[in-house]
């Protein structure tokens, strides 16, 4: 455990989506979350600074193998990749075998669904092949069980969550923004975007972690998203 844990309690998770050029068309709203080569790099040498902040990356964009792993591997960070199985091979997106080059560099692969939709809007079906086959199918290409998922566009609810704790992830992501508890079953997440400095990475990681009453109004939203 970090001093900033220990003092804490709580750790700051960043969420990365796509470095430098997207190899593919994007969704709309979505080259907002894509971040620059050299921005990227700066900010990895600020994290580097703060053991208590985690990095993942969601959707399995190509650059999370070209770009994202050599650079974690230049500073000296280890990172959580959170992938849309049915993207694998596609132009632009992860193939199984970067999938197996993070696994090897000692990263953390996970699901990050099936298709890239909100599993608040699925039926039981659709919802289940979400979770179980894209695991599956992450696991087959890695060689590894999947034991975490991050939920697309952040968002969840009460019947998601319960369905993600029968599969048995022990851990789930979320974007509600803030600190985590270092060993929380539920983890908020920040998600980085373009136009975020290196100096406000460095800010976010040396805030305090939240006041009383920010805290507090947090966990009431996160709480009512739960109940859902």
């Amino acid at each position: 455990m970090t001093d900033r844990e220990r003092s804490t309690g709580t750790v700051l998770n960043l969420c990365f989506h796509g470095i430098g050029t997207p190899g593919r068309n994007l969704e709309a709203e979505e080259g907002r979350f894509w971040v620059g080569l050299d921005q990227f790099d700066e900010m990895l040498s600020v994290i580097r600074g703060h053991p208590s902040v985690r990095i993942t990356f969601d959707d399995g964009n190509a650059s999370d193998a070209g770009v994202a792993l050599p650079a974690l591997a230049k500073w000296g960070l280890k990172a959580s990749f959170f992938v849309v199985a049915a993207r694998l091979g596609e132009p632009g997106s992860l193939t199984m075998g970067d999938l197996r080059e993070l696994v090897r560099a000692g990263m953390t692969v996970g699901s990050h669904g099936m298709h890239h939709r909100s599993w608040r809007t699925l039926g039981r079906m659709a919802l289940r092949e979400e979770l179980s086959e894209a695991r599956r199918s992450i696991a087959v290409a890695t060689g590894k069980p999947v034991t975490q998922a991050a939920c697309p566009y952040g968002f969840y609810d009460r019947r998601v969550l319960s369905e993600l704790r029968r599969s048995g992830f022990a851990r789930v992501y979320t974007s509600d923004g803030g600190p985590a508890r270092p060993h929380s079953w539920l983890q908020s997440r920040y998600v980085v975007q373009r136009q975020d400095t290196p100096e406000f990475i460095e800010d976010l990681a040396c805030r305090p972690r939240g006041t009383f009453v920010a805290s507090a109004v947090r966990m009431v939203k996160c709480s009512i998203k739960q109940l859902r």
